[in-house]
């Protein structure tokens, strides 16, 4: 179970990183930031969640981890 917690770790360090790539380039980054941070809060909310009585517990962690993540994105850095 460590290692796929690592792995888990791990993917969302790069999708994390690629996303702050993607924001650099964007005229708006904390624009960008924002709307895709609501997209993707938006596709959690509205997945369907098999295979167990009730979802509210995992769509509850699956939440709090995108807001983890895109807390850690910052506005770049003006130098």
């Amino acid at each position: 179970m460590d290692e796929l917690n690592g792995r888990m770790i791990a993917c969302q360090i790069l999708v994390t990183g690629l996303i702050a790539r993607v924001a650099n380039d964007k005229p708006d980054p904390i624009s960008f930031l924002t709307d895709f941070r609501d997209e993707i809060r938006a596709i959690v909310s509205g997945v369907n969640i098999a295979g167990i009585s009730d979802a509210r517990h995992v769509r509850s962690a699956a939440m709090q981890t995108v807001d983890e993540l895109f807390s850690l994105l910052k506005a770049p850095s003006v130098d």
